[in-house]
């Protein structure tokens, strides 16, 4: 892997798109053409076929792809005035099909998303319904050289220079820190957003669910009950437990943890891992139903995920 700006490659043919140029036309876009006093334009549709090839009654073949709209409607105009002396001729985009952008990872809506003129990244994301709220503090962008590089200072290219990826901090992008980094998107570009590793705090707490790490993070037994906003009346926190994942498949560990010595001081606060669950019992019932845990976790029935 090399790093930052792209490679001279004589054979890669980079497109110029700026973030102020019209959408250009392509493949599979959809296009409303209206020409004044032609009834053979009354047609709701006309889609580029994939060659970039428009076909219309009257005009015939027209290579649309590539084109701005208003490019397209001088071309129609043009062919036409052997026909008509001034035509009037207006096109419209009615369904946009030859810019997609993926957006992958932990996002509430993931799937294929169209760019219907200059689009930002934090613009995109949001149109994927947001982060998830399990999402980590990384979206990584790749993209074909084609379109140009990232203008990112991670920027990394692939070692045949067809692609390239960058990673952006979700955090700093949503807070508006880093305004530099909401770049403009380029057709095909693949944002990925990835999915943070969780610590659950289930049982008498006052917000159970799971609570994702921060890039980096480790957490301890009192913050993590902080994070549920602390015990209920009814919680045996002396009989707390920390049910911990193990390298094989498998139940979870128990470990003892006495909760109510760590909040008086009598014992030193104990750090948590990625993916284990506190669990503080019910002064009633102090055994741990690790089983119906796991089960839980595995189903991610009743679990809430708190975004932070």
């Amino acid at each position: 892997m090399v790093l930052a700006a792209a490679p001279d490659t004589p054979s890669l043919k980079v497109r110029q798109v700026g973030p102020d140029a019209p959408y250009l036309l392509g493949a599979g876009d959809e296009l409303s053409v209206h020409v004044a006093e032609m009834e053979q334009f009354s047609v709701k549709a006309f889609q580029i076929d994939p060659n970039g090839v428009l076909h219309l009654p009257v005009v015939g073949n027209i290579k649309a792809g590539g084109m701005p709209v208003e490019e397209l409607e001088s071309a129609i105009a043009a062919k036409l005035r052997t026909y008509v002396l001034k035509p009037e001729v207006t096109v419209g985009v009615s369904a946009f099909h030859s810019q997609p952008v993926s957006v992958v990872g932990a996002v509430n809506q993931p799937g294929v998303h169209q760019l219907t003129g200059p689009t930002r990244l934090l613009e995109m994301i949001s149109s994927a319904g947001g982060p998830r709220n399990d999402a980590g503090g990384k979206v990584r962008i790749t993209r074909e050289l084609e379109w140009g590089s990232l203008p990112l200072g991670n920027a990394t290219t692939d070692a045949g220079g067809k692609w390239m990826t960058a990673d952006v901090d979700l955090n700093e992008l949503t807070k508006g820190r880093e305004p530099e980094q909401n770049i403009f998107l380029r057709p095909h570009d693949v944002i990925s957003v990835d999915q943070a590793q969780l610590i659950y705090v289930l049982g008498d707490v006052n917000k159970s669910g799971g609570f994702p790490l921060h890039s980096h993070e480790n957490l301890t037994v009192l913050q993590a009950i902080a994070l549920a906003d602390g015990l209920q009346r009814t919680a045996s926190p002396k009989n707390a437990r920390i049910l911990r994942k193990g390298e094989e498949v498998g139940p979870r560990t128990e470990i003892a943890v006495d909760v109510k010595k760590i909040l008086a001081g009598k014992a030193d606060d104990v750090g948590l891992r990625p993916e284990d669950v506190l669990y503080i019992p019910n002064s009633i019932a102090h055994t741990v139903a690790v089983r119906s845990i796991e089960m839980a976790l595995q189903v991610g029935t009743g679990i809430v995920i708190w975004r932070r």
